[in-house]
This record gives C-alpha cells, structure tokens and sequence, in this order.
C-alpha cells in the first residue's frame, strides 16, 4: 500500500513540467561543464550512469501505475456493464480468455456494424450460457 501511493506521487512529479525543466537544465549544466572536464571519460559516464539508474528506476514507476490505472479502468467498465440492462453479463470475465478467443470475440465485435447482432456464446465457451445476443441499433443515438 504504501509502495502505491509513494509510486502514485513520484509519477505525478515525475510527469511535471517542472521536473522535465529541471531535467533540462541539469543536462545543459553537464553539457557546459564539459570544457572544465576535458569531456573526458567521468565526465561521459556521469551522464551515462545517472540515465541509466534513472531509467532503469522509472520504467517499474511507469508499471506500476499503469497497473493501477488498468485495474480503476477495468472495475469502472466492469461497473458499467454490471448495471446496463442491455449489456452481456459474459464480458465481465473476459480477463480469463487467452488470445485466439479475444481476437475471435473481437471479429465479431466488428461485425456488429454489418450484422447488427453478436453472441458470446458462440465465440467462447467461457461466456454465460443464458446470455442473449447483443443486437445494437447504430442509428439508435
């Protein structure tokens, strides 16, 4: 718990204008301080090293809150579909799919605009067996 809300905060600095500045500045003072050093090797792998850590950390920062960002969407869509009338009960489980049935399922989402009408049931043997097609009316809004 404590490790998200300490991931959430850094992320929310970590995406300001104001560290992206700083990140500016301190890379023009490293360029300037160049001469003083000869540009010789510490000089390169100060710049290097302090990349590296710093990239290094923010890709599991970045993860991290991604992660969480994906569970909030999942559970607000999942909310959504729970109290639509007209929704497929089947799609709240389709975290448990593997690939070839999400991309079959996905096809048929596709064909809704042609045909009008999809069934879960037909696609994956995972969705609700009382679960009626989805007929839609795109000329409805």
């Amino acid at each position: 718990m404590k490790f998200a809300k300490i991931s959430q905060k850094l992320a929310m600095v970590a995406g300001s204008p104001k560290t992206f500045m700083g990140a500016l500045i301190l890379i023009g003072l490293w360029g300037l301080s160049g001469p003083v050093f000869d540009y010789n090797d510490t000089w390169q792998l100060i710049i290097n090293t302090s990349t590296t850590i710093i990239t290094f950390l923010m890709v599991f920062l970045i993860q991290n809150t991604q992660n969480r960002d994906n569970d909030i969407l999942h559970i607000k869509i999942d909310e959504l579909l729970r109290v639509s009338k007209d929704a497929q009960n089947a799609v709240l489980s389709l975290d448990g799919l593997d690939r070839k049935e999400l991309e079959k399922l996905r096809q048929e989402y596709r064909s809704i605009g042609n045909a009008g009408t999809v069934s879960l049931n037909s696609s994956c043997g995972h969705a609700a067996d009382d679960a009626a097609p989805i007929k839609t009316d795109l000329n409805q809004a």
